[in-house]
């Protein structure tokens, strides 16, 4: 029996959601705010201008924002590298990316939120039911992104390697075709993704990275701005801000997914079930040593699979100024 297709007219509102895939496109929305100081911040579609404006703390700013929006993490973090955005936000992953690059980065905040949204999803009528059967089969996924180290955490803990797999590089919009085609085995993917298989019934969850991966986020900024006093005051309200609007998420789960539907195009079922899977339980933590070292071990397995060319003291590429009393990463997510 051939396995119902994916509604088309969802590929492309999940694609521009992606935080840690390839791509490089951006596109200016807009400035809110006044005042003599603009910063410019990297956002991505339903991220933290939705949330902001939603939350209602896009009020009273005495400073200017100049949005861009971008596809995806790593062209963000090229636009940070090379000073023309100030400040955006990305996922645990493409931040060792771009160090590993060399790229002028530092970590200035975090939220650390289940990862039961980062899966290996399998058809409904597979016969896989534990991981440790996925050895010999095929699996998609995105090179360089959060659900890469994920597969790979995962693998880890069933006693196998990225050796014992036939691991299919395909971005999300390919990888979710040959999915739903029957062309891969298995697919490994972060929300919405997850939630949109899920409520498709095209497929069932075999592992999630719970437990196994740190369920990190940032906001990632330019030296160059950290070391403007007027921009760095902006960055610090800022992020006081977008930690009040994910407090906001948490107590207005319905509302937001209402918001997030209607501003990325997604079924409002499938943005209520990221919402309540992922998004919702984010808790905004300290960059701290744990934080550092927990990325680390993302850096090192990744420069041991040749994949970041050398080895990345990642220690380098944080900023703890605006940590103030934070609680410290490894505070449980809400549930």
């Amino acid at each position: 029996m051939r396995r119902r297709l994916v509604p088309s007219a969802w590929l492309l509102p999940l694609a521009l959601l992606l935080t840690a895939c390839g791509g490089n496109a951006s596109a200016g929305t807009g400035t809110d705010g006044q005042g003599s100081v603009t910063l410019d911040v990297g956002d991505q579609k339903g991220g933290s201008e939705a949330v902001l404006r939603a939350a209602g703390e896009l009020k009273n700013l005495n400073y200017k924002i100049k949005w861009s929006t971008f596809t995806s993490g790593p062209p963000l973090l090229e636009a940070v590298d090379a000073g023309a955005v100030d400040i955006g936000g990305v996922g645990n992953t493409p931040p060792v990316f771009a160090a590993g690059a060399g790229s002028k980065i530092s970590v200035v905040a975090a939220w650390h939120g289940t990862s039961k949204g980062d899966a290996v999803l399998v058809p409904t009528n597979s016969r896989l039911t534990v991981p440790n059967q996925l050895k010999g089969k095929s699996i998609a996924v995105a090179q360089g992104s959060s659900a890469h180290y994920q597969l790979i955490a995962s693998l880890k803990a069933a006693g196998l390697g990225l050796s014992d797999v036939h691991v299919k590089y395909l971005q999300p919009a390919d990888a979710l075709a040959a999915f739903t085609s029957g062309k891969v085995d298995a697919w490994a993917v972060w929300d919405p993704y997850t939630s949109q298989i899920l409520k498709a019934g095209q497929g069932r969850v075999l592992t999630t990275g719970d437990g196994i991966t740190n369920g990190l986020t940032f906001q990632v900024a330019a030296p160059s701005a950290l070391g403007d006093p007027k921009k760095a005051a902006a960055v610090k309200d800022y992020l006081a801000r977008l930690r009040r609007a994910q407090v906001w998420v948490y107590g207005h789960q319905q509302e937001w997914a209402k918001v997030w539907a209607k501003d990325t195009g997604l079924p409002y079922d499938v943005a209520l079930a990221s919402v309540k899977r992922t998004n919702s339980t984010r808790v905004a933590v300290a960059v701290d040593r744990p934080l550092v070292a927990s990325e680390q071990q993302i850096a090192d397995t990744f420069t041991e699979l040749r994949l970041i060319p050398k080895k990345v003291d990642f220690g380098a590429f944080v900023d703890p100024r605006f940590n103030g009393d934070l609680p410290p990463s490894t505070t449980p997510a809400k549930s």
